[in-house]
């Protein structure tokens, strides 16, 4: 072999080892790290210390469709770390990690839904959805403690793919919108939650673990499932399921959902999470309500507002089982986004 075949080859090589260094050093965030990193966030909002994380120079932050600088909003408010509340999902494939925590803010427990996005190891994006109790005080109860299925492990025989489970996500907003729960694959035991209030009833006492109803042989430790359900409230009669309480046109005040991101899910929770902005004009004020023994329509008498919104999905074996809600109440009609 001569002297230019061998630089040649010896060229080649390097730039293979050199691609497969560059490939390594794209490879990101693991899961860990990305749930390190939320947890550093949360300890640098309440220190009102940006320095402590890794913020790219330009990066981007919008609250509560505002964008705000790294001196403003929740990092000058927050007054206490995380409490038991807490859903933290990790996205490998995406590089960002979001989700709900319970926080304390000027003093008062506020929910913070957030989302990190990261590139090259810093922070270029970071979006902040803030809400607390009317007035101030003490959140629901449903917000002191998370779910116990929403945070267990899915087993491999009944998770879902990324893919699956951001499609499935994104279905949701597809059958709120058109006022068809047929369009998102609800299991019969499907409750939503939605600022600590428990919005959508189930459609039997417990929860279905993954081996079947409660009645079959015990779902595996790391199996959602067992937990006693609350008694339907008087507004929740005749709404037997997610699906069923979505055809009955209980939503029909909801004009449009825009702004629908599913950017984020996680295969070995079978968390999902979407943000998206809902709209209601209310230039229609009397709804007919289908299927539900206690009333016939409803009457709305709100004036028009918007919803920014984000909503976790539990979901395993293709199907949606939990549904936990954050909304900011309060914002005008046809708001901007704070992205534009």
């Amino acid at each position: 072999m001569n002297n230019r075949k061998l630089h040649v080859l010896l060229g080649a090589a390097a730039i293979v080892t050199m691609a497969g260094m560059t490939q390594a050093a794209d490879a990101g965030l693991d899961r860990a790290a990305l749930l390190k990193l939320a947890d550093s966030y949360f300890a640098a909002l309440v220190a009102h210390n940006p320095a402590g994380v890794p913020l790219a120079a330009d990066i981007k932050i919008v609250e509560n469709l505002k964008r705000i600088r790294p001196s403003e909003g929740m990092w000058k408010t927050a007054t206490s770390g995380p409490t038991a509340f807490r859903i933290v999902i990790p996205d490998t494939w995406s590089q960002q990690v979001g989700g709900i925590i319970v926080l304390g803010s000027e003093g008062n427990p506020v929910q913070l839904g957030f989302r990190l996005k990261v590139v090259g190891g810093k922070i270029v994006e970071a979006e902040h959805l803030v809400q607390g109790n009317r007035g101030g005080g003490a959140l629901s109860a449903n917000l002191q403690t998370v779910r116990p299925a929403m945070l267990l492990e899915v087993p491999f025989e009944y998770a879902d793919s990324r893919g699956r489970l951001v499609h499935i996500a994104k279905s949701y907003y597809d059958a709120l919108d058109n006022n068809n729960g047929y369009l998102a694959p609800f299991a019969s035991d499907c409750e939503r939650r939605e600022n600590g209030m428990r919005t959508a009833p189930n459609g039997g006492p417990s929860l279905v673990g993954l081996n079947g109803p409660a009645a079959a042989a015990p779902a595996p430790a790391a199996a959602p499932g067992g937990a006693p359900r609350p008694p339907a409230g008087p507004r929740l009669v005749g709404m037997q399921d997610c699906t069923q309480q979505i055809n009955s046109g209980a939503f029909q005040y909801i004009t449009t959902i825009e702004d629908r991101r599913v950017e984020i899910a996680d295969t070995v929770t079978g968390l999902a999470m979407g943000f998206s902005h809902f709209h209601h004009a209310f230039t229609q004020r009397t709804f007919k309500i289908f299927n539900d023994p206690g009333r016939t329509e409803t009457t709305m008498t709100n004036q028009p507002f918007d919803m920014p919104a984000l909503h976790v999905y539990k979901i395993w074996g293709g199907q949606i089982h939990e549904i936990e809600a954050l909304g900011v109440l309060g914002v005008p009609f046809n708001a901007p986004t704070g992205w534009e």
